[in-house]
């Protein structure tokens, strides 16, 4: 059964109302870089991901009746700047807070995807 079991999460699925919008906001928001862009039979198939990670986000734009997503976790080295650079571009930032657990900050994407910062 060991040969059997998930070995890795490969892509996570982030719904979003215009991927082009969204395109712009993962990485010169939050500085991902593009891993995929190609022709989808529903649209683009749009993936970005952190430099050298392995899990990638799919920003889909095909699934008008998906909800938002909440509690993506994700890390930064620098929490302070991240915020300022998020308040910039008009996000609404909760923190960066120092909590029993670490520091972390609250953000949602333009299509209020919800996400939690830790300090890497």
């Amino acid at each position: 059964m060991a040969g059997m079991s998930i070995s890795s999460i490969l892509t996570v699925t982030v719904p979003v109302a215009d991927q082009e919008r969204a395109l712009a906001f993962y990485t010169s928001v939050l500085g991902l870089e593009v891993r995929s862009d190609n022709p989808f039979p529903m649209g683009r198939w749009l993936t970005v991901a952190p430099k050298g990670a392995e899990t990638s986000l799919l920003l889909a734009s095909w699934f008008s009746d998906m909800a938002p997503i909440g509690g993506l976790v994700v890390t930064s080295p620098d929490l302070d700047a991240l915020a300022a650079r998020l308040r910039e571009h008009g996000t609404a930032v909760e923190g960066p807070d120092d909590q029993p657990w670490g520091r972390q900050l609250l953000f949602h994407d333009p299509d209020g995807n919800g996400f939690v910062v830790s300090q890497a």
